[in-house]
């Protein structure tokens, strides 16, 4: 194989896993949301729940214990799962951009914007009502 074939399979792999990792991330990303929606279906199954103790299966078992002591578990996994999602989300945006640069596409434009926070739209709601 001489040097210039060489290198185009260098580039072809290379590309080749910054694609895979871009599927991987957004892969987890998806299997976190999944299990962040069946915490907030079991945070409201516990609203309507009547009883003091719930039953919550953990690993392959089920056990009986406070249902105050069960949302807290589930509230705290919440928010484990929205911190993960949050910084996969982060260092995804990153390895797409860094597959388009491999791909010789352009930059994504608009796509490393962050929402604007409570005191910006405040101050922005403010200003419209002079």
């Amino acid at each position: 194989m001489d040097a210039v074939s060489q290198r185009v399979l260098e580039h072809l792999t290379e590309v080749e896993e910054a694609a895979e990792e871009v599927l991987s991330t957004k892969q987890q990303v998806v299997e976190l949301d999944s299990r962040r929606n069946r915490n907030r279906e079991a945070l409201s199954a516990l609203r309507t729940e009547d009883t003091e103790k719930v039953k919550v299966c953990l690993g392959n078992m089920f056990i009986k214990l406070p249902k105050l002591k069960t949302r807290e578990m589930i509230q705290k996994d919440q928010e484990q799962l929205d911190k993960e999602i949050n910084e996969l989300r982060k260092g995804l945006k990153a390895k797409v951009n860094r597959l388009n640069e491999l791909q010789g596409k352009p930059e994504l434009r608009g796509y490393s914007l962050s929402p604007l926070s409570t005191e910006e739209i405040k101050a922005i709601n403010s200003l419209f009502k002079r």
